[in-house]
């Protein structure tokens, strides 16, 4: 694996790895461009299959994060933790003191929170060892309620750009993954009377949106093949891919994961195919949204947090007129107007005193 190839393609600025034989931990941090700020985005604990496999999902996230803030109109830039080990039984506490020792080095460089498989009590204990933390439970908490809810803002301004209305009622979506944010997307879809259909690799979150929200059932890898208005993916990256891409019927992919194209020229495909994708970037923005707002000048507000989510809305729209404007995928679309805030920013003249 050729690490520092990898990164001048996707122009990082830093990698750090992080090894405490005591507690175990093993972690890789990135830090993609801090142009905006600094590099804010979570730590992910996900049982890798290799550290290749770890070293490459920083890099993505990482990257995605600038770009999300860029396109919210957020002072921050990108950055993301991932730490190798199961979640369910591999965390302790000098783990989590150990890793904040870590991030605490980087001097306010990057800021962590929550992620995929760690939790506001997890980062309460990082806290302990540096203040570069956020989505502390006493302050935003988890962000997963406010990803969810922007990508339910989002979904329905994806329906207002194909139908002119963005009702959900009777629509039908396919939710891939009903962990933390697509249960509770799996709520306000439930809440609006649309139809939902799930799948997830855990029994017990299937079974739980089927009793409680009367959600259909699928096998996971059936969710791909579901005729649906959306398919939503909410679990991890890549799954639109050479081997599903074919598969999918919907007319929108519409969902809270991260990194959902395994390669670019997928948001090619599903233009082509007549599938508007919602760059998971834009759509997926409300926790990052939640989560800096704990730095506004006036403190933390869920009240104006969620302000902030519902203009995600526009922010997909205005990424869809660029699409159509120009003839591009949206990924691309939604790309240009990231990287042409970040080119804005890095033009201003530095004064010196």
């Amino acid at each position: 694996m050729q690490i520092f190839q990898q990164m001048t393609d996707m122009e990082h600025e830093q990698l750090v790895f992080c090894h405490d034989k005591v507690s175990g931990l093993k972690a890789i941090i990135a830090i993609h461009d801090t142009t905006l700020g600094p590099a804010l985005g979570g730590t992910r604990m996900w049982d890798y299959d290799s550290e290749e496999e770890a070293i490459t999902d920083a890099l993505r996230l990482s990257k995605g994060m600038t770009y999300k803030s860029s396109v919210m109109g957020l002072n921050l830039g990108g950055g993301k933790g991932v730490i190798i080990g199961d979640a369910r039984k591999d965390k302790t506490e000098e783990l989590w003191r150990a890793y904040g020792r870590f991030v605490e080095t980087l001097g306010g460089r990057y800021i962590t929170a929550e992620d995929v498989g760690t939790t506001p009590e997890d980062m309460d204990i990082v806290s302990q060892e540096t203040d570069y933390v956020a989505g502390l439970a006493h302050l935003s908490g988890d962000p997963s309620p406010v990803t969810a809810y922007g990508t339910y803002v989002g979904m329905k301004a994806c329906m207002e750009h194909l139908t002119g209305s963005d009702s959900l009622q009777g629509r039908c979506i396919a939710v891939q993954g009903i962990g933390s944010v697509g249960y509770a997307l799996c709520e306000y879809l439930a809440e609006e009377r649309a139809e939902i259909i799930v799948s997830d690799i855990y029994p017990d979150a299937v079974e739980q949106a089927v009793e409680q929200l009367g959600a259909t059932a699928v096998e996971p890898d059936d969710i791909y093949d579901q005729e649906c208005d959306i398919f939503a993916p909410c679990a991890l990256g890549a799954v639109i891919n050479d081997a599903s891409i074919d598969r999918l019927r919907c007319r929108v992919v519409a969902g809270a994961a991260n990194n959902q194209l395994e390669r670019q020229e997928h948001g090619e495909q599903l233009r082509e195919r007549g599938i508007l994708y919602a760059p998971d970037f834009v759509i997926n923005g409300g926790g990052v949204i939640n989560v800096a707002h704990e730095f506004h000048p006036s403190g933390y507000s869920r009240d104006l947090a969620l302000r902030k989510v519902d203009t995600i809305s526009d922010r997909l729209l205005q990424v869809f007129a660029v699409s159509d404007e120009e003839g591009i995928p949206t990924s691309v679309a939604a790309n240009r107007v990231a990287e042409e805030r970040i080119r804005s920013i890095g033009r201003i003249q530095r004064i010196r005193v």
